[in-house]
């Protein structure tokens, strides 16, 4: 019987490490925790709490896709982020909504993958 204990890292296809670097620590404002690089190939790793976002150029078989699975990223001022969000000029393809859970949209980064900025209710 497998037991999973936690998530190791969410990954993310991308076509030009430095538009995407660009994007996850100018706009988003991640710092890298660990970076391979082999050429022009890099896996970049971003902790983030107890969890890890990477991206990497390394398969050309891993193909972005906005109609993948998508990390929410839990920010502190959901307003704040959105403004950043659009002041960068990123694509939001679901307009920030509110639930009585959370707020969130949906943004892609450069390469078309979906990213959910979110923001969970205090209660």
């Amino acid at each position: 019987m497998i037991h999973v204990k936690e998530i190791a890292f969410t990954g993310y296809p991308v076509t030009d490490i430095a538009r995407a670097r660009a994007f996850y620590e100018g706009v988003l404002n991640l710092k890298s925790s660990a970076v391979w690089e082999d050429g022009a190939k890099a896996w970049v790793e971003y902790d983030i709490g107890p969890s890890t976002l990477a991206i990497t150029n390394f398969s050309p078989e891993w193909k972005p896709s906005s109609s993948g699975p998508a990390a929410a990223l839990e920010v502190e001022d959901f307003d704040a982020a959105v403004k950043a969000i659009r002041d960068a000029g990123v694509k939001i393809v679901v307009e920030p909504a509110s639930s009585p859970a959370c707020r969130l949209c949906v943004i892609l980064d450069p390469d078309g993958n979906s990213l959910t900025i979110h923001r969970r209710n205090a209660g």
